[in-house]
């Protein structure tokens, strides 16, 4: 299988330069100064008092602070615990008309409770739906499967061994102008396969992990691209949106 979720399988990332270092990544703020703290890569200095800012990447709060979270719904609950663990999920899809409705919705967050049994049974059958032989996915989001909740598992190729890891509430922060062009289809819009221009190259992300975790850090290039296009299927957002705004914006 060449494509997943969303983007075509291109292989392990190649981390030549940091899109920070290259002055994409606008240092505007504090979250953006506490990553750049923690960068492993060599970076030059140009912020002299950086590293005395030293604010929570990882903390054990969990939940992005000002947000109101919940667990599932009767509903939701009924959905995921309808079958064993290592059972797939059916997926929407567009050309359904209910389930196109779904997928152009909202989800809300979720309590990142580590000790919720309903939880950690929906992480392990979204990922078992992913990475079913009929799906074969790099990354997948809870709309998905008709559960209208914050939540997306993304295969991490800018990791050894390429895991797929699961994400509560994630918000993007902030975005470099460095785009990285990428060849996207979607689990949810079968039989169909194309380039977007707009995503870009690096992205400053918050989250929240399934063991009560918060955290900070930027992504880049291939990976930054699946996270993306996750996010966008939180918002009721699908990557032929991202077409369609491309081909409004080469008219004007």
């Amino acid at each position: 299988m060449e494509w997943a979720f969303g983007v075509a399988r291109e292989g392990s990332e190649t981390h030549v330069t940091n899109a920070m270092d290259q002055g994409e990544f606008p240092l505007n703020n504090e979250v953006a100064l506490s990553v750049y703290t923690r960068m492993t890569t060599s970076i030059p200095m140009r912020v002299p008092f950086v590293l005395i800012i030293l604010i929570g990447v990882t903390s054990c709060t969990g939940l992005l602070p000002g947000k109101k979270a919940d667990t599932f719904s009767p509903s939701q609950s009924s959905m995921i615990m309808a079958a064993a663990a290592d059972v797939p999920m059916r997926i929407f899809v567009i050309t359904n008309y209910e389930d196109s409705l779904l997928l152009r919705s909202k989800s809300e967050d979720i309590i990142p409770n580590p000790k919720d049994k309903e939880l950690q049974h929906f992480l392990l059958r979204l990922q078992r739906t992913v990475t079913d032989s009929m799906a074969m996915g790099v990354g997948i989001a809870a709309p998905q499967v008709g559960i209208l909740k914050n939540i997306v598992l993304v295969q991490r190729f800018d990791k050894e061994g390429f895991p797929f890891e699961a994400y509560l509430n994630p918000v993007i922060r902030q975005y470099s102008e460095k785009k990285r062009p990428c060849r996207e289809g979607c689990l949810s819009i079968p039989g169909r396969v194309d380039t977007t221009q707009d995503r870009s190259y690096a992205i400053l992300i918050e989250y929240d992990r399934p063991d009560g975790s918060h955290n900070i850090e930027m992504v880049e290039d291939f990976t930054a691209v699946i996270f993306q296009h996750e996010i966008d299927h939180l918002h009721g957002i699908i990557y032929l949106d991202h077409l369609a705004k491309e081909i409004k914006d080469s008219r004007h």
